[in-house]
This record gives C-alpha cells, sequence and structure tokens, in this order.
C-alpha cells in the first residue's frame, strides 16, 4: 500500500494530523477497505477528512444517549460532497396515482428478510443511483411474495433507460418514475444488465417482467405505511443529508436527521426492541454500512400526520406485479 511507512504527518486543510495513534487507525483502515491513494497530498488530505469523521464518531459515542451508535466505514474518509452526490432522492410532480390507506388489522411484526423476499444488499457506489436501488427493492420484494421467486432486478436499466419518465441517472431520480417506466418496459434482472456504477447508454434487450401498476401510500400516516408494509417491501425516501447517518453503526435511529428528503431506500420490516418499535430499512451502501447493509428507525404508531424520523413517512409507494 502507497505511504504504508510514513509515520507522523503535517497537518492538511482546517485540521492538524499529529497523532501518530490516529494515523495508525487511518493506515488499518486503508487495509481493511482495500483503499490507497497515489500521491501524499491525496493521502493526506484523506485522513484529514477521516480525523474528522473519528472525532464525531467519539464525540456521539461517548455521549448518554439512547439513540444510535455511529462508526468509521467504507466512506469515512470521503468529503461531504462526495458523500452527498450519492443522496439522489429527487421530490416529486404531480401526477395521478391510486393512494393506499391500509388497515388496523396488522401483525405485531414484519421482517420480509427472514421471509425471502429481500435480496442481498447492494451497493450503489458513487452513483446517486440510490432511487433504483429503492425501486428494485421493493420490485423484488413484491414479485417474490406474488410469484415465489426472488429475482434479483436491474438497478442499471433503470439508471440508463428511464430519463423519458422524469429520472437522471447517477444525478438522482424517484422511484415512482422508475415504475412508472416498469410499466411498458420489462425489467431485466441483474445477471442480464448488471450494474455499473455509472450512467450509460441504454441497453435494454427485454427482460420478462414488468410492473402492472403502482401505488402511492398515504403520507404521513404510520398506520397506513405499516399496512403497507405488512403487504410487501415498500419504497420510501429519507432525509440521509447528516454525517451521523453516514456513518450509522446499529441501533435505533431517533435524532439523526430532519425531514428534507434526499435518499431512496426500502422498508422491509417492522418490529419492537425492548419495547422501542423501530421500522427495518435496508440501504444501498453495502453489506459493512450499518446493520449489514439494514438499519432501524423509530417507528412511532401514534403520531398520525407527521413526516416521521427522517421523514419516511411522507412519500412511500410500492409497485403492483
Amino acid at each position: 500500500m502507497k505511504f504504508a511507512t510514513l509515520a507522523a504527518l503535517a497537518g492538511v486543510s482546517a485540521y492538524t494530523v499529529s497523532d501518530t495513534t490516529m494515523e495508525r487507525h487511518y493506515l488499518n483502515y486503508l487495509a481493511e477497505h482495500g483503499k490507497s491513494y497515489a500521491t501524499k497530498e491525496e493521502y493526506l488530505f484523506r485522513l484529514a477528512e477521516f480525523t474528522r469523521k473519528m472525532k464525531i464518531v467519539e464525540e456521539h459515542n461517548s455521549k448518554n444517549t439512547d439513540d444510535a451508535t455511529v462508526a468509521v466505514n467504507h466512506m469515512s474518509d470521503w468529503t461531504d460532497e462526495e458523500y452527498k452526490a450519492t443522496l439522489g432522492y429527487k421530490g416529486k410532480k404531480a401526477r395521478n396515482a391510486t393512494v393506499f390507506t391500509g388497515s388496523n388489522d396488522i401483525p405485531a411484526s414484519v421482517d420480509w428478510v427472514t421471509a425471502g423476499a429481500v435480496t442481498p444488499v447492494k451497493n450503489q457506489g458513487s452513483c446517486g443511483s440510490c432511487w433504483s436501488f429503492s425501486a428494485t427493492g421493493s420490485m423484488e420484494g413484491r414479485y417474490q411474495i406474488a410469484k415465489g421467486d426472488l429475482v434479483s432486478f436491474s438497478e442499471q436499466q433503470l439508471v440508463d433507460c428511464s430519463k423519458t419518465q422524469g429520472n437522471m441517472g447517477c444525478n438522482g431520480g424517484l422511484m415512482d418514475y422508475a415504475f412508472t417506466y416498469a410499466e411498458s418496459n420489462m425489467m431485466e434482472t441483474e445477471a442480464q444488465y448488471p450494474y455499473k456504477g455509472r450512467q450509460g447508454t441504454c441497453n435494454a434487450a427485454g427482460g420478462s417482467v414488468e410492473v402492472s401498476d403502482f401505488t402511492d401510500v398515504k403520507p404521513k400516516s404510520p398506520s397506513a405505511l405499516a399496512a403497507a408494509v405488512a403487504e410487501g417491501p415498500v419504497s420510501v425516501a429519507i432525509d440521509a443529508g447528516n454525517p451521523l447517518f453516514q456513518l450509522y453503526h446499529g441501533g435505533i435511529m431517533k435524532h439523526f436527521c430532519g425531514q428534507s428528503l434526499d435518499h431512496g431506500v426500502l422498508v422491509v420490516g417492522y418490529g419492537t426492541d425492548n419495547g422501542t418499535d423501530y421500522w427495518l430499512l435496508k440501504n444501498s451502501w453495502g453489506p459493512t454500512w450499518g446493520e449489514k447493509g439494514y438499519f432501524r428507525i423509530l417507528r412511532s404508531m401514534d403520531k398520525e400526520n407527521e413526516g416521521g424520523v427522517c421523514g419516511l413517512q411522507q412519500d412511500p409507494s410500492f409497485p403492483i406485479m
């Protein structure tokens, strides 16, 4: 690895890197994540970013709080701009869609991961294609529940081919636009149209699965969302802009975020942990982030007409397969 023999280094940017213990942490971090940098300047710059993130981790975890814990991960030496480039959810435009209101007769807990309706955690990389992973996740789950087969669908097809519907590839998109595309274009599998992490020319050859329709869940309603999740995975948008969300490691998020939606993810269940109700969600940042690629957010079933923690109740939807 480049610069593996360097000891104490001069500080860069707004930070002074003089702690050799911190640098040893960073060298171990580079080895763990298979990273290296071509110049000393780049190495120093990334070391400073890592140091800044480590301070956030130490400060948060040292507090006497019942919130989730944070830790360094594969994004911990990224700049804020690099991180936010992955947050590709773009707000809605006016459209007509059926609204799901649900019912009060729902189970106490749901877990579509253990039920076999969720594909392994994927990784969108540095492309702002979170919306496509959220969309394929709900398609995969709903298809498995309807047909009995768990099939991994192509995010790259949506990235490359759904411009006409309003999506912008790695520059962002909307899950409902992906569903609209899949209503008139057969979805291919991951194997047929593999993910590249960058936008390219549409090469869809014609898959075998299509979406017949999609449904928006009644916004700001935990009861409607829970009823929808009881039937299958649901695409949602959340506010993931806070560095604490980027560094999430485990537990139930309660205070990590606001209501400014910028990231598409997937609700795959809900439950209760030591008396605290939570939503279970699948992210698209690989299995080393969070709880093996998943995360939990506080669920308050008695708070109707609110956006929910991280805003996850503002814009839920799911396809009909």
